[in-house]
């Protein structure tokens, strides 16, 4: 069996002692994670290992020796370092040396209580310590495909990493220290560390009991009884203003949470939030700054009212053309002239509340301009409100149009049963079999012939509507996807795998360092880094959708039937 020992690359200059480490038996492998140097007394550095073995849970031991001496000094060192074995009783116990006029290093292993008299081959393995300690290993995000033998591979990777990441406690100690024991290993030279960072954390300490006071008042309010009647019940969860504050407060209760990050994956997601709050934030005080610069709120106000009869113009003139002959097509003229002045009516209600409301525009926009500084995500759901309830009238249309389009549909379908002799069951929920008399027929006849001669009217008005509906849907929808994708995306895990790519560790890939016949295999192991692709996979933040997601098919058939699309529901609600 092919013995595997990892050597960390920063011990390569390290004075000689022992090899401590941990003993993977089911793998045949050893991996390397310091070099106690001499002078050193072993009952103490048993006691030092038990004690990294208590605290890190791993089984940390003594597994051979290391020599690093001059040529003429190697013969009476190696016999000393062959006989700690005795002391340290582990077997294989693994010599490991400087070879005469080369840069590596020969390594070999002394069995004393084993029959096998055939020398077991050795592959050595260079990695770098500081890297696999601060490097998260992923498991592969397609597991249906992934094999039997891949995942066996990932689980092997996974001891190795496992073994150096829970080890924090044996790296906490330099050459520095005035422990009994001298240990040479990623961080001998001084524990790494920064001033900012250490000075950030117990500044942070108040800020997150501030942050968890107030968050937990606006909670208090949230929760209240007050916002469950019907006014405030109906705006909260149907304007995407609210629901986007509820949503960036749940991030802010989780960023200042007190309880400490368990796993990797619930530390990345506590930064990315924390990162993507700060962009947020950034980018809203960049728009509002822009905003009140040169003031734009005003010349915004003043192109507003003047937008807005415009479109009420243009409305005003398609229905004009619709109460006439639209493409030369023949329209029922009395229901074409009472459908046209039902919505000229409403548009001249919309004028007369757009003019009511032109004093106050300017200082609206100026309070909404204001609401950047909470986010840009803030400020593009008010601007979709604003759309919203700028395009009322055309929603209205668009409902008006849908439900009586609806119910010729549903008319003519259920008097096209009714000549074939059928009727829908609503218990059963399927057509069955019906007998009808005469002058059931000849009512169905007389209705039937009514509502098809009245289709082409009503459904011209529905197509336009519907049309003008889904333009205000689209504005709404790209809004809305600009919106998701600042919530979602993760720009921590995104700057470390630009910046720090080892941190996301997909796998690994090996090196051939030196290949010789009776020597044993030097391989050099690099991290592999997630793709961009993964990262985004793996750590992307979940978001609240407004819209349901439909398909192709079901939009069509939506289209088809009346039936509303897209309306202010949220996503898991029972649609109309």
């Amino acid at each position: 069996m092919v013995l595997k020992v990892f050597f960390p690359s920063c011990c390569s200059s390290a004075e000689s002692g022992i090899l401590i480490g941990r003993w993977i038996s089911e793998q045949n492998s050893a991996v390397i994670l310091a070099v106690v140097h001499f002078p050193f007394i072993p009952v103490q550095v048993k006691q030092y290992l038990s004690e990294v073995q208590r605290v890190a849970q791993v089984s940390v031991s003594v597994l051979g020796s290391w020599n690093n001496s001059k040529q003429e000094k190697q013969e009476s060192l190696s016999e000393f370092l062959e006989d700690l074995g005795t002391i340290f009783s582990h077997e294989p116990w693994i010599q490991i040396s400087k070879e005469g006029g080369s840069k590596f290093w020969s390594c070999s292993t002394l069995q004393k209580h084993s029959n096998n008299s055939k020398e077991e081959e050795i592959i050595l393995v260079y990695y770098d310590q500081r890297k696999v300690m601060l490097s998260h290993l992923h498991p592969p995000l397609d597991t249906a495909s992934s094999t039997d033998h891949k995942a066996d591979d990932v689980s092997k990777l996974s001891a190795i990493f496992d073994t150096v990441a829970k080890s924090k406690i044996l790296f906490m100690t330099d050459r520095y220290d005035d422990g009994p024991v001298k240990l040479t290993h990623w961080q001998s030279d001084g524990i790494e560390a920064s001033i900012i960072v250490e000075l950030m954390k117990q500044a942070s300490v108040p800020v997150c009991m501030l942050l968890t006071f107030l968050l937990s008042l606006i909670s208090g309010i949230c929760k209240s009884r007050m916002l469950k009647f019907w006014p405030l019940s109906f705006l909260w969860s149907k304007l995407s203003t609210c629901e986007q504050l509820g949503h960036r407060l749940q991030h802010l209760q989780v960023i200042s949470s007190n309880k400490k990050a368990q796993t990797q994956t619930h530390l990345m997601r506590k930064a990315n939030i924390f990162v993507s709050l700060l962009t947020d934030v950034a980018l809203g005080i960049l728009l509002m700054s822009w905003l009140y610069r040169k003031n734009r709120i005003g010349h915004l106000a003043d192109t507003l009212i003047p937008m807005a009869d415009h479109v009420a113009e243009e409305l005003q003139d398609l229905l004009q053309w619709l109460m006439g002959a639209p493409a030369g097509l023949k329209m029922n003229r009395a229901l074409d002239q009472v459908l046209g002045r039902f919505f000229l009516y409403h548009i001249h209600l919309w004028i007369s509340y757009i003019h009511l409301m032109s004093p106050f525009i300017e200082m609206i926009l100026w309070y909404v301009g204001l609401s950047a500084c909470l986010g840009l995500t803030m400020a593009l759901c008010i601007l979709s409100d604003i759309i919203a309830l700028l395009t009322f009238h055309i929603y209205c249309f668009y409902v008006y149009g849908a439900r009586l389009y609806c119910l010729k549909i549903y008319g003519l379908s259920s008097l096209w049963r009714l000549f074939r002799g059928k009727k829908w069951n609503v218990l059963r929920q399927r057509v069955d079999s019906c007998s009808y008399d005469l002058d059931q027929l000849f009512i169905g006849t007389l209705l039937f012939t009514i509502l098809l001669f009245l289709l082409p009217t009503t459904a011209l008005y529905y197509l336009v509507f519907t049309l003008l509906r889904l333009l205000v849907v689209i504005v709404q929808g790209l809004i809305h996807l600009l919106v998701d994708l600042i919530d979602s995306l993760p720009l921590y895990s995104i700057i470390l795998r630009l910046c720090r790519s080892y941190r996301l560790a997909a796998g690994v890939k090996f090196r051939v360092l030196e290949q010789q016949d009776a020597k044993p295999l030097r391989l050099l192991m690099q991290i592999n880094p997630l793709s961009y692709g993964s990262v985004v996979q793996t750590y992307r933040l979940p978001t609240y959708s407004c819209y349901p997601k439909d398909s192709w098919t079901s939009l069509c058939k939506k289209l088809f039937l009346g039936e509303l699309i897209y309306p202010w529901k949220h996503k898991g609600e029972k649609q109309d």
